[in-house]
């Protein structure tokens, strides 16, 4: 059954956090915060930066809606904790959330799946030789990509379009994390795909098409400057749209993510073949942000949508709440 806002009990709104993501996150959450209030939800901020995340359960919080972002918050680590205290959370669980916060581990799975994302070349920022540089570039061509493998909202990242400047943008990028994925440069468009619900129930939203200045989506343009443009309806060739929501409920459930995710495409301008990037498994809630955006085009206001978000908070594992559950007097393990 689902519940009404006034059954959630008492919120807390993550926010925050320890990552490099932490001002965007601060930004989703306060609108999160705002949101559920304003349907009457008991909802409070709570940066785990700040205080430890055991107080949640000493101060008598029901569910949390995670508004975190990138590590410490998106990678399972506070998902584990929550599955301790036993409080019910929103998003991907413990193993979906570790493996999609990792754009590595999550080709490895899409590939083994058989599911399009372009190629790459894992390097180890402090290992890295002129003779790696040389092999990277032979395996991927120029321009590429150079990306943290575990950073999202685009940090680190670095389009490069000459050899010479792939040892800079590697280690640009090894500064905030050891691995770093160069990736095939695919040109085309660039679209994301919000899903909500789990399971069967899951259902992909509007596609958006992102059309940023010189083709450079970056930090800056994300969040902070009014010069990008989001295309939806996404504008794109018959058929193409609903191909894409289908490959990415693929790749959701292929990850395992239950709640509510944005996967990131680039569809080939000549193949028109969509290769997928990324799996956010905490998407950003900002006024800039894309799931609200997209929610907003399939008729689901900002409040609704973090009223449904909301509803979906669950645990991998339910706690025990009878004595068939436990193990039995004097049993042994």
């Amino acid at each position: 059954m689902t519940l009404k806002p006034f059954n959630f009990g008492k919120v807390a709104v993550l926010m925050g956090g320890q990552s490099a993501e932490r001002e965007v996150s601060l930004m989703s959450g306060a609108g999160v915060l705002q949101a559920l209030r304003s349907r009457g939800v008991d909802a409070h901020a709570f940066d785990p930066a700040g205080q430890p995340i055991s107080d949640l359960k000493k101060e008598g919080f029901d569910r949390c809606f995670i508004a975190l972002h990138g590590r410490f918050g998106e990678d399972g680590t506070v998902q584990g904790a929550l599955e301790l205290l036993g409080i019910p959370y929103t998003g991907s669980g413990v193993m979906a959330s570790s493996m999609a916060i990792d754009k590595v581990m999550t080709k490895r799975i899409l590939l083994a799946e058989g599911l399009p994302t372009p190629r790459y070349v894992l390097l180890r920022q402090h290992s890295m030789q002129a003779a790696d540089a040389n092999a990277v570039t032979e395996t991927l061509g120029l321009p590429l990509i150079v990306k943290p493998a575990r950073e999202g909202s685009s940090l680190g990242l670095t389009k490069v379009a000459r050899a010479a400047d792939l040892q800079e943008a590697v280690q640009q990028a090894g500064a905030l994390d050891a691995d770093v994925l160069c990736e095939q440069f695919v040109e085309g468009d660039e679209v994301t795909c919000p899903v909500l619900g789990s399971g069967s129930e899951a259902r992909a939203l509007p596609v958006i098409r992102i059309v940023a200045p010189e083709g450079n989506y970056d930090y800056q343009n994300k969040y902070f400057t009014d010069t990008t443009q989001y295309l939806v309806p996404c504008g794109l060739p018959d058929g193409e749209e609903a191909h894409i929501q289908q490959l990415v409920l693929s790749a959701f459930r292929t990850l395992g993510c239950r709640g509510w995710a944005r996967a990131d495409v680039m569809i080939d301008k000549v193949s028109r073949q969509p290769f997928l990037l990324e799996i956010n498994t905490s998407p950003g809630m900002t006024s800039h942000s894309l799931v609200p955006m997209s929610a907003q085009a399939a008729g689901i206001s900002y409040e609704d949508l973090c009223v449904a978000v909301l509803e979906t908070a669950s645990l991998d594992y339910q706690p025990a709440t009878d004595a068939r559950a436990r193990p039995a007097k004097g049993a042994t393990a």
